[in-house]
């Protein structure tokens, strides 16, 4: 935790920004809820909580800077609203998404299951892939 608060303080300071305590609340929330999706909105009443004077146009600018530096990835879930998860690991990939069409949750398959097939795309079609998106709908153990 403290190592990715350490690592989100060096790139602010990089693109010359500073860890201020309403970015370090909005970094705190998203750490404590590590797997959730959160949109902008949700984020803001966590945040405003332990900040009380903060306000949305703080959260999305916030929000918006950390996803310009790579601290967290901006989703679109097709729900209607961007939601956004943590860069931990400084991940190269998105892992892959699984949502249920009836409860809404948000599972994350970890494994990068399309190298092969961009191997093969890269190799037939002269194509270089940086990067791909993938999300599942369907019906998660609890809502079949």
């Amino acid at each position: 935790m403290d190592n990715y608060i350490e690592a989100v303080k060096n790139k602010l300071k990089e693109e010359g920004f500073k860890l201020t305590p309403q970015r370090r609340s909005i970094v705190d929330i998203m750490l404590k809820s590590k797997g959730q999706h959160l949109n902008s909105e949700e984020i803001y009443d966590l945040v405003k909580k332990q900040c009380p004077e903060i306000g949305l146009a703080t959260v999305y600018r916030t929000l918006q800077l950390l996803d310009d530096i790579g601290a967290v990835s901006k989703l679109n879930l097709d729900d209607g609203c961007c939601r956004y998860e943590l860069n931990i690991n400084d991940e190269s990939h998105n892992h892959h998404h699984l949502i249920c069409k009836k409860c809404n949750k948000i599972m994350e398959v970890e494994e990068d299951l399309l190298e092969t097939l961009e191997e093969e795309i890269e190799k037939n079609y002269g194509f270089k892939i940086f990067d791909h998106d993938v999300k599942f709908f369907g019906l998660c153990d609890d809502c079949k």
